[in-house]
């Protein structure tokens, strides 16, 4: 019974290991914790099963951690992207400028002229006085990060388009856009 319950265990902690480090989003984080709880709590079973004192305070800890982990993915993190989101579209119905969260810019497909994805959003660059932004910093090809090519994207080329980023550009343009190294931003 103890081999069946390590292997629901294993698993568990492998397939709860890839959802959290993919950053596939809050609620993708936040099931991965819950997994991660199943993984902890099996763990806990075969400790108590086989008599392995470390093996079980060690996941009597990460049950608590795996617990904070779901609270803060799945309660707290997601309310929080339901206001941004209600604002958001609030804001295309009453006068004055329509508003996006910042927080876009980290996760957001960049799409071209033709409509085709050409990237990521990463992050983005901001004045400090006017709080004007700059530049957004694109991630094109490569895999979970390994090969890709990140590229500095003029915010006066960019318009905020639902849940996107539309450019001006397409696949030939942003070829041509400046290579930004992962710790050499620019700083204008």
């Amino acid at each position: 019974m103890d081999q069946w319950i390590s292997w629901v265990a294993t698993a568990a902690t492998i397939t709860a290991a890839c959802m959290t480090a993919s950053n596939l989003g809050t609620r993708i984080t936040g099931f991965g914790f819950a997994v991660f709880l199943v993984g902890s709590l099996s763990w806990i079973a075969v400790a108590l099963m086989s008599g392995q004192s470390a093996l079980l305070w060690t996941n009597i800890v990460l049950t608590g951690l795996n617990l904070f982990g779901i609270w803060r993915w799945l309660g707290r993190q997601a309310r929080i992207e339901e206001g941004e989101e209600a604002a958001s579209k609030r804001s295309r119905t009453t006068p004055g400028e329509t508003l996006f969260p910042v927080s876009l810019l980290s996760k957001a497909q960049v799409v071209a002229n033709d409509g085709g994805v050409i990237g990521h959003g990463i992050d983005a660059m901001a004045g400090c006085s006017s709080g004007t932004i700059r530049y957004v910093v694109v991630s094109e090809g490569g895999i979970a990060g390994v090969g890709e090519t990140l590229r500095r994207l003029d915010w006066k080329g960019v318009e905020v388009d639902g849940d996107q980023l539309r450019c001006r550009l397409d696949d030939d343009g942003i070829q041509s856009l400046e290579v930004v190294e992962p710790d050499q931003w620019p700083a204008r």
